[in-house]
């Protein structure tokens, strides 16, 4: 059996990669960074996190935890690698960027079955198995040959980083470490806003001038569709005056403890490296220029001496109209044996691109052993985001992330208050039940 090859080492191709070679699989994981680099990223380290470096809630009640808790229970290599290189985010699983990325870079290039090569796939490999997760920066190049070979136009949207912060240029008089409610550990920087200051900021964010889109982006006759999950500050404030504090600046469970009250709005600062040097500010992406963002941001309380090591940016993200293309197995329904992954198939999400990889690298796995093909469980969120991807009706399609929404109801019906818990336990006692049904070939086809 020749090399599988998997195109984009981003979360989900070198998950799948990983998957492949575990089972025994020789892999060439294809990525094309630094010979042809992005829009978007900064390093040449596979699982370049992009946009924040939260993966999410560890909480085993909510669903962003339930689903890295499958994924932990289907041997997922990422999240050991997440949890050796984590920073303190309170509930949430966050990591040092840098670090992460190397590490998944070394543990790649260290395993003897996996060969990390660098340089553009410009067409779709004719090999027998193979896995594209190329991303959302997908080449032009090879953008267009998946599109010759579907038959169909890609979708896209937009996506907005966060600007980060240098720790020593805060005010630490005015801005204050606490966790909502007090719970866990306060690992959240908070900026308390008053009614004034927030209007302020609403009134600048709207006045402030924007980029202008790069020319791959404003050729897109959509450039104006925004991915709702991810929508620029200054979006949002165009939405409503109180747009954006019952949204990412919400006070809820804060009180500032100058006077003990709770502010009118919050802008939360996340830790971005283990150091504690760096700050990403929560829900703050946008696409303002540069000089306005500093303008903008300088003018909060505790801001005024703020050094930016990131700016906020804008770029575009490309998926495919999976519901017409996938199966749930994350095989293309037009070729046996091309399997897709991550956010071009429309999964959002960290975790959720994750999981995709190692779905489609297992069900890669199978197709190399020439075993059927696994589909999990929906009443698991992973079984469930797989089928969403591969059935939703929606017209047009939309990428979705993790949501107990998408889960099948509890029978019996519980409470609210219960409902959480019970998604928790039917998604263990249904993938641990699968597990044992259906265990992981071990290949030894690789030459």
């Amino acid at each position: 059996m020749e090399r599988v090859p998997v195109i984009g080492a981003g979360l989900a191709g070198s998950e799948a990669a990983w998957q492949l070679a575990e089972a025994g699989v020789d892999v060439v994981l294809h990525e094309m960074r630094p010979e042809v680099p992005t829009a978007a990223h900064r390093s040449s380290d596979a699982a370049e996190l992009v946009c924040s470096n939260s993966l999410g809630s560890r909480l085993p009640d909510r669903a962003g935890g339930v689903l890295q808790q499958e994924l932990r229970t289907l041997g997922c290599r990422l999240l050991e690698l997440a949890d050796e290189n984590a920073v303190a985010a309170g509930a949430a699983l966050a990591v040092d960027r840098e670090r992460f990325g190397a590490a998944v870079t070394a543990a790649l290039e260290a395993h003897p079955r996996i060969e990390l090569r660098r340089g553009e796939v410009r067409a779709l490999p004719d090999a027998p198995v193979c896995v594209v997760a190329s991303g959302p920066l997908t080449s032009d190049a090879l953008a267009a040959d998946i599109q010759r070979l579907t038959g169909t136009e890609h979708l896209s949207f937009f996506d907005a980083l966060a600007p980060v912060v240098a720790a020593e240029s805060l005010d630490r008089s005015v801005i204050f470490e606490a966790a909502r409610w007090g719970k866990g550990d306060p690992d959240y920087l908070n900026v308390p806003l008053s009614k004034d200051d927030y209007e302020a900021l609403v009134d600048g964010l709207l006045a402030a001038e924007k980029h202008e889109l790069k020319d791959f982006e404003a050729a897109d006759p959509r450039a104006a569709n925004f991915f709702e999950r991810c929508l620029p500050v200054e979006v949002l404030a165009a939405r409503g005056r109180d747009a954006l504090r019952y949204g990412p600046l919400r006070p809820v469970g804060l009180w500032d403890p100058r006077d003990d009250r709770r502010p009118w709005a919050v802008l939360q600062l996340r830790r971005e490296d283990a150091a504690g040097a760096l700050w990403n500010l929560v829900g703050f992406q946008t696409n303002l220029r540069y000089s306005e963002q500093e303008r903008v941001l300088r003018a909060l309380p505790g801001m005024q001496d703020a050094e930016f090591v990131r700016l906020g940016s804008m770029h575009r993200n490309t998926f495919l109209d999976a519901p017409r293309m996938l199966d749930a197995t994350m095989e293309f329904r037009g070729r046996r044996g091309l399997f897709f992954a991550g956010q071009i198939t429309g999964m959002e999400g960290y975790v959720g691109n994750v999981g995709s990889g190692l779905l489609a690298g297992r069900n890669a796995v199978r197709r190399v052993a020439g075993e059927e093909l696994e589909v999990l469980p929906r009443t698991t969120l992973l079984g469930a985001l797989a089928a969403h991807v591969a059935e939703s009706p929606a017209q047009p399609f939309q990428p979705m992330k993790a949501e107990f929404g998408l889960l099948p109801p509890l029978i019996p019906p519980r409470r609210k208050t219960e409902r959480r818990a019970a998604y928790a336990e039917r998604s263990a006692e249904a993938l641990a039940a699968h597990l044992h049904a259906h265990p992981l070939p071990a290949t030894r086809y690789a030459t």
